[in-house]
């Protein structure tokens, strides 16, 4: 079994009249979640993440704190290995 199981990935874009902090994102990120692969990049006005995680949801309930998110992209790795629909 792949361990971390899923990759999770979004586009991020501040409320009105906030802005975003990529650096600020990916940090929290990495001290408050288990995972590996993380990439958190843009700018004030979006950020794009993927991370590979066991706790995919936990992590978009995090972005949704931040900004508005879309294009949410959840795959199971471990059916991907094994040929299935991840």
């Amino acid at each position: 079994m792949i361990d971390p199981r899923y990759d999770t990935q979004c586009l991020l874009e501040p409320f009105d009249g906030e802005e975003l902090d990529p650096d600020e994102i990916h940090d929290y990120i990495a001290e408050n979640f288990v995972g590996d692969e993380l990439l958190c990049v843009g700018d004030e006005d979006m950020v794009k993440l993927h991370f590979h995680t066991n706790t995919p949801f936990k992590v978009l309930e995090y972005c949704q704190g931040k900004g508005e998110i879309y294009d949410i992209v959840v795959e199971d790795m471990d059916r991907q290995t094994r040929g299935l629909h991840g």
